[in-house]
């Protein structure tokens, strides 16, 4: 049977983000310098997403418990969550953020990554019904606006996708942006992103899924797919589906089948594989439940789903290398 999200888990991962969320160091900046004044610690230059290690994960630790408190409103930690956010998400400090983003040295920070996270919040806190959510829907809007605007630049002039399954994963970032473009009617987006997703990955097939890297939290072949399920219609997913991945019903390519080894949580890079089960159990659930309930290929996909769910939600908790970012990741997976 599924795994789903429960409200204890959603306690559990509330109390985890919040106590990374506000959390200044240990940081990795990503951070370039174009003079001495540049010189700043984490929440001088960031004075909304300080924490959480870095700055991608700060932003999705926000989004994090804005869905849960939507799907769970009674939390325990329900009026801290309303709390934090009221204290940051001002239009002072998100201008500083919005500042930042603008400075001409700064054009690719966090791109595409960071991009699509932010943007993701945005869709969050557009449909949110919270108390406040008005004041934080607008401090946020110049942000993401910002942001729209970059890959409004930078997606027609990218001749081709980056299908590393890091950060800098495109199909990732189509995703979550067509999601955003959708949720608040964003119609150019939404086309932009759409032919952007055709140009770059309909004429892929007989994926060999060559994978997992040492360093990889993401599966380039099951996110691209996931992306492709968003773009296409239902009957053109289908074909193109049985054409990029054709053995899915034999248990090929295996590795799909199979989670990643850990052998060090504690290790920045190769605890990324811990986030690479917890997605591809999000990516597996997702692209299985879009299959008819007949399809030879469902359960298989679903039972894959469920064995990198097991592996990854063991090393939620347990080293903050992975603490400050596992949840999202986990939440995703578990709500499929």
């Amino acid at each position: 049977m599924a795994a789903l999200l429960t409200a204890e888990i959603a306690d559990d991962f509330v109390e985890l983000v919040l106590c990374h969320l506000t959390r200044e160091f240990p940081n990795k900046p990503s951070h370039e310098l174009a003079s001495p004044a540049d010189i700043k610690g984490p929440r001088a230059l960031h004075p909304v997403f300080y924490g959480s290690y870095d700055w991608h994960s700060c932003v999705h630790g926000y989004w994090l418990l804005l869905y849960l408190i939507q799907r769970f409103p009674d939390l325990r930690q329900a009026s801290r969550i309303i709390e934090v956010v009221d204290d940051h998400f001002t239009v002072p400090k998100l201008a500083m953020e919005l500042a930042y983003v603008e400075m001409p040295h700064n054009r690719s920070f966090e791109r595409p990554y960071g991009w699509a996270w932010l943007l993701k919040l945005a869709s969050q806190v557009e449909v949110s019904q919270l108390p406040g959510a008005k004041v934080w829907r607008d401090a946020l809007a110049p942000l993401a606006a910002a942001f729209v605007a970059r890959l409004e630049e930078y997606l027609p002039k990218a001749t081709y996708p980056i299908r590393t399954g890091t950060h800098s994963n495109t199909a990732f970032a189509l995703a979550f942006a067509l999601d955003f473009a959708r949720t608040i009617g964003h119609h150019t987006l939404a086309d932009l992103v759409t032919k952007t997703a055709r140009r770059w990955y309909l004429a892929d097939v007989a994926c060999q899924a060559w994978e997992p890297c040492g360093d990889e939290f993401l599966s380039p072949s099951l996110m691209e797919a996931e992306l492709m399920r968003r773009v296409l219609p239902a009957s053109e997913f289908g074909e193109w589906f049985s054409v990029f991945l054709p053995e899915l019903a034999h248990g090929r390519p295996a590795t799909l089948f199979r989670p990643a080894t850990v052998t060090d949580h504690s290790d920045s890079k190769i605890a990324h594989l811990d986030g690479l089960n917890l997605s591809r159990a999000w990516c597996l659930r997702s692209l299985a439940q879009s299959l008819a309930a007949n399809d030879s290929r469902r359960e298989r996909m679903l039972h894959a789903s469920e064995l990198h769910l097991v592996q990854g939600l063991q090393h939620v908790r347990g080293n903050y290398i992975g603490e400050h970012w596992l949840a999202t990741f986990a939440t995703l997976a578990l709500e499929g």
